[in-house]
């Protein structure tokens, strides 16, 4: 055997530190989480991000052997929280959990964002999805989706909708609507939902897409009309009240969502010891009736499935921004 040159045992030892880098880098892993993990929510107190992120951090804790601390960053319809996450070290210690407001239709709807959601995020999970229902006043004589479109297109100087403000999904799913059927329908934004749906209610302004759980109460009292479900499926909670796409509104398909993220550059292993956590946190049986409650639908998307969903989701919203011109308050 010939003897080892300086020169190979150089070669060697480089060969044999490279080959233990991979090894190294899954020892730090390891050892992950040794400390308090934040989840930031962009948005305030008391909001469906908000509270799926609280009921969904308690349960994480003690499967990730660390406390999950939400804190909340509002601010610019969810861009000021969401910014802090992506510009936070990929150490798995700083997450988001996100809305379709902060990673995806503001990708559109503001001309200038801090961050590009497909660049500076590790997608973790598609978490939940809030379906809306669209509901017309009374006093629209319509009992079905096709009447109401039919109805509408007779409407000399159009038909308001109402929604909780220019850029939320009740604006754009009134616009998709628009796209879809050509009916003459015109916009009308409140400062919040509720004020929207009081209006709709009192006969002000015909029809609004909202969250199923502020208006089903209203829609069983007899107070107002549900024309349709925007989510593909019929939901549990009004299995009577079909889809936009069963009454032929083809691809209409619009909910709310929460998406569980972190920095770009995240280490698989550790997004995916983050997943398992929140998947099996979600599909907890005493979390379902609150869910439930919230009006949110579980899904845990994983991410492999969550960054292409997220792709068409934000290039569906372009378009309807593109076309509508819709723009942020």
């Amino acid at each position: 055997m010939p003897p080892i040159t300086a020169t190979r045992r150089a070669l060697l030892g480089a060969g044999l530190a490279a080959g233990l880098l991979p090894a190294a880098g899954a020892r730090a892993q390891d050892g992950w989480p040794n400390r308090p993990i934040k989840l930031v929510v962009p948005f305030g107190a008391g909001t469906s991000t908000d509270v799926i992120a609280r009921l969904l951090a308690q349960r994480m804790q003690p499967l990730l052997g660390q406390p999950l601390v939400v804190e909340n960053r509002a601010g610019a319809g969810g861009v000021v929280g969401s910014d802090a996450v992506a510009k936070s070290a990929p150490d798995g210690y700083t997450l988001c959990m996100g809305s379709i407001a902060s990673h995806s239709v503001n990708m559109s709807l503001m001309p200038q964002m801090p961050y590009d959601v497909m660049r500076d995020f590790t997608m973790i999970s598609l978490v939940t999805e809030a379906p809306n229902l669209l509901v017309v006043s009374q006093s629209v004589p319509a009992r079905t989706l096709p009447e109401f479109i039919e109805w509408a297109k007779k409407q000399r100087n159009g038909v308001s909708y109402a929604s909780a403000g220019n850029g939320t999904s009740s604006h754009l799913a009134g616009e998709l609507l628009k796209m879809k059927t050509g009916a003459p329908f015109v916009h009308v934004p409140y400062r919040s939902g509720a004020q929207a749906v009081t209006d709709v209610i009192g006969g002000t302004v015909p029809m609004t897409i909202y969250q199923v759980t502020a208006v089903l109460p209203f829609v069983k009292e007899g107070r107002l009309k549900a024309l349709a479900t925007t989510s593909a499926k019929r939901l549990e909670m009004v299995p009577e009240v079909p889809t936009a796409i069963e009454q032929g509104i083809t691809d209409f398909d619009v909910a709310a969502w929460h998406g569980l993220f972190g920095p770009a550059k995240l280490p698989d292993p550790i997004r995916d010891r983050i997943y398992a956590a929140m998947r099996e946190a979600l599909f907890a049986p005493d979390l379902k009736d609150l869910l439930f409650a919230q009006g949110l639908i579980p899904i845990g998307m994983p991410p492999a499935e969550f960054r292409p969903w997220l792709e068409k989701d934000i290039a569906k919203w372009r378009e309807v921004v593109r076309v509508s011109g819709a723009t942020a308050d």
